[in-house]
């Protein structure tokens, strides 16, 4: 099944994409679907951490996703 993906800030600019659709299978939970974004996009390894939120709702790594579902990529944030 597909799962669209939005990446923001420097996720974006690392996979050079802000949107794409990532290919998955039935029952994949939020762990698998990180390894798999890491073998396809190695980049995202140079960030400490990201957080994933499906549906508009941060998303814990035993989540199992379902087809139609939103993935958003968001790095961390700093302000100042």
């Amino acid at each position: 099944m597909n799962i669209k993906t939005l990446f923001f800030g420097i996720t974006a600019d690392l996979v050079q994409h802000s949107e794409l659709d990532i290919s998955v299978d039935e029952k994949s939970t939020i762990a698998s679907f990180k390894s798999i974004l890491k073998e396809k996009y190695p980049q995202l390894e140079n960030l400490n951490s990201y957080a994933i939120a499906v549906n508009e709702e941060y998303a814990s790594d035993d989540l199992i996703l379902k087809n139609g579902d939103v993935v958003a990529i968001i790095p961390p944030v700093s302000g100042g």
